[in-house]
């Protein structure tokens, strides 16, 4: 698997553990809790793999951007959190962010 699938698979670890963080209830339950283990785990084994390609500063930016939008939506559909108009301007900006950081940025790793 190359870099950005790697990071992709870090991203979707990072958000499943941190929505079964939730669920763990302080780690009192204990499917969760290994689910929170086990997603963070995943996470960073890959993102120690993905620093071998691409700048750390590149790597972090695209996998807590993409991570906050993505458990913000998480919490959304399985916690009923709701998001208001500036929450979904800010996700917006996020994702604008890492599309410039990775499109337009001479520091990437492409």
């Amino acid at each position: 698997m190359n870099a950005w699938g790697l990071l992709a698979l870090a991203i979707v670890a990072e958000v499943v553990g941190t929505s079964a963080l939730k669920a763990s209830d302080g780690f009192s339950r204990l499917w969760p809790s290994v689910l929170v283990v086990v997603g963070y785990g995943i996470s960073f084994y890959c993102l120690s793999l993905v620093l071998r390609s691409i700048p750390v500063g590149i790597t972090y930016a695209v996998w807590s951007g993409l991570g906050i939008v993505l458990i913000t939506l998480a919490a959304w559909w399985l916690y009923g959190q709701t998001i208001d108009t500036a929450g979904f301007i800010g996700m917006g900006l996020i994702l604008a962010g890492v599309v410039v950081l990775n499109v337009f940025s001479k520091s990437g790793g492409h």
